[in-house]
């Protein structure tokens, strides 16, 4: 088959995509699902696991996209020494924003529109240039540079494409799928459309998991497929494509099941961890440290990396009271104080391991 005579359809495709497999394999991945929404709750506060988890999801995505920074570089951005900055970590910080983006939207507005999507790209890729325009777009394979998919070519293709998916996201009664069945259709609906000239897998992966909040079968943006997707890039590619060369759906919606129910596992044994060196960290500190408090405790496990600045800031205390506490927390080994230019910084080395080493 010519795979360049293929042609893209309106969501739902006109065959029956729940087959006996796709049935059989949902109740698990729902189930994981569903225990995962309720450990995120026992969690104090809900920020810690956004912005660490969300942290995570921004260098594994970025990552797919050849956009390699180290967890250091990624965590020293975010304290914001402007020294420090790679251009790597930066894009990946511009991920994290459009993430935060996205889940206020969709917590807000209850709904996922294409102009939403337009806004996550253009925090990603900081351009408004919009849906593709001009013709010329191709998906090579990375070694050859043989054209394995030429997606649409025509705005106006592109654009009524890009309207039946935000229809077909927001308006039940155009399909009676199950969620995670409708989550893998989306997800290859859009990567297939292509619409933007660069940030389409990014964006792509954001959506995933504001369907999944839109849906209610989350609510805080904490399950993330792209390590799942780094771990099993070639099947992954493989899979869009046999959808296109022989309409092989069910393995695609197979994959992406699973993809949800193995992340979901990893996720919960990783909260759980964070919360257990949560509690082992609050008892250190209020047994030993007059100044302990639940703003402090919160405050070294947002991040991994924190400042005397965002100590200020989350306890309203002065700088000099803040120094006071982050440098005797570092004399005695609760954190590593390091320095960059004229500003220090320090680490809790312990969920510094925790997110680096799964």
């Amino acid at each position: 088959m010519d795979k360049k005579v293929w042609t893209l359809e309106n969501l739902p495709p006109k065959i029956d995509l729940e087959s006996k497999k796709v049935l059989k394999s949902l109740p698990k991945a729902h189930a994981a699902l569903a225990e995962l929404k309720g450990i995120a709750l026992s969690i104090p506060n809900q920020n810690i696991l956004v912005n660490t988890l969300g942290l995570q999801e921004a260098k594994d995505s970025s990552a797919i996209e050849n956009i390699i920074t180290t967890h250091d570089e990624l965590y020293k951005s975010e304290l914001n020494f402007q020294s420090v900055k790679t251009l790597e970590a930066k894009e990946v910080q511009n991920y994290i924003i459009a993430l935060k983006r996205g889940f206020a939207l969709v917590s807000k507005k209850n709904i996922l529109t294409s102009n939403m999507i337009l806004e996550i790209q253009e925090i990603i890729e900081k351009n408004k240039a919009g849906f593709r325009k001009l013709p010329g777009t191709a998906l090579k394979n990375s070694t050859t540079g043989e054209t394995v998919y030429t997606p649409p070519q025509n705005f106006d293709i592109i654009s009524r494409l890009m309207s039946n998916l935000e229809k077909f996201i927001n308006d039940a009664s155009l399909s009676d799928y199950d969620p995670l069945v409708k989550m893998a259709l989306i997800h290859f609906q859009f990567e297939s459309i292509h619409p933007f000239y660069d940030g389409n897998g990014r964006t792509g992966r954001i959506i995933n998991i504001l369907y999944l909040i839109l849906e209610e079968l989350l609510d805080l943006p904490i399950l993330y497929l792209s390590s799942y997707i780094i771990k099993n890039k070639s099947a992954y590619y493989k899979l869009l494509q046999d959808v296109r060369d022989t309409n092989n759906w069910e393995e695609w919606i197979l994959f992406m099941i699973k993809g949800v129910e193995e992340t979901s596992r990893k996720t919960i044994q990783l909260i759980l961890s964070i919360k257990d060196l949560m509690l082992a960290t609050k008892h250190k500190l209020r047994d030993n440290y007059k100044f302990y408090s639940q703003d402090l405790l919160n405050n070294l496990f947002k991040h991994p990396y924190t400042k005397i600045e965002f100590v200020v800031k989350d306890l309203e205390v002065s700088r000099i009271t803040a120094a006071n506490y982050l440098n005797k927390l570092a004399v005695d080994g609760l954190l590593e104080k390091k320095k960059i230019g004229t500003g220090n910084y320090y680490i809790n080395n312990e969920l510094f391991d925790l997110l680096t080493k799964r």
